[in-house]
């Protein structure tokens, strides 16, 4: 950042007085100008023994499948995010449930945040994002071709409580992946849930 936002002033990068972490700091106006980790939100939408899945058009991971999820907007619920991007990703309506995952991904600083939701209805389609949409049976997952090992992580554990026969809240911090590593390896790596 060179210029604030507020005044159109030089920003200096320090340490501003009472924080103990350097930010930019407007020369002029005082202003300072926090980056704060992004939230990422989005839904399992379940329909009897199947999950939607979306085929990304976009990159990072263009042509990878994915759930239905992206980044909240100001002044919207965590919940009403999972809704509207799985309304942008899959023109699917859903009734969202309980938060299923909270992920914290600090080596890019970002918290991910999936829920349960079932479908209302079998009107889907592919939004602008998406190449395609499907529902998937477990066995059928193209588990080779997820896109995030956050989304890795939220389908494995989902398909795993699902067979115990009862659904709980995971919590996890993801490592940064080691040079070599393949998504599903680095996929199960974590250090709290």
């Amino acid at each position: 950042m060179r210029f604030c936002s507020n005044c159109g002033a030089r920003v200096g990068f320090r340490v501003p007085q009472g924080d103990t972490l350097p930010r930019h700091v407007c020369d002029d106006c005082g202003t300072v100008h926090y980056s704060n980790p992004k939230v990422v939100v989005g839904a399992i939408p379940e329909w009897e023994d199947r999950i939607l899945l979306c085929r990304r058009a976009i990159e990072p991971r263009h042509g990878y499948w994915t759930l239905p999820a992206g980044f909240m907007e100001n002044e919207e619920t965590t919940a009403s995010a999972a809704a509207r991007e799985t309304l942008e990703e899959a023109c699917a309506r859903i009734q969202v449930g309980e938060m299923f995952t909270l992920i914290n991904v600090p080596h890019i600083s970002q918290v991910h945040i999936v829920y349960r939701a079932q479908l209302l209805d079998l009107d889907f389609d592919a939004g602008e994002e998406s190449l395609e949409v499907a529902l998937f049976h477990e066995n059928d997952i193209p588990w080779d071709a997820i896109a995030f090992r956050t989304i890795s992580l939220t389908l494995q554990r989902y398909f795993e409580d699902r067979r115990a026969g009862h659904y709980r809240f995971h919590a996890f911090d993801l490592e940064a992946p080691h040079a070599g590593m393949d998504i599903a390896s680095a996929s199960r790596m974590t250090t709290s849930e």
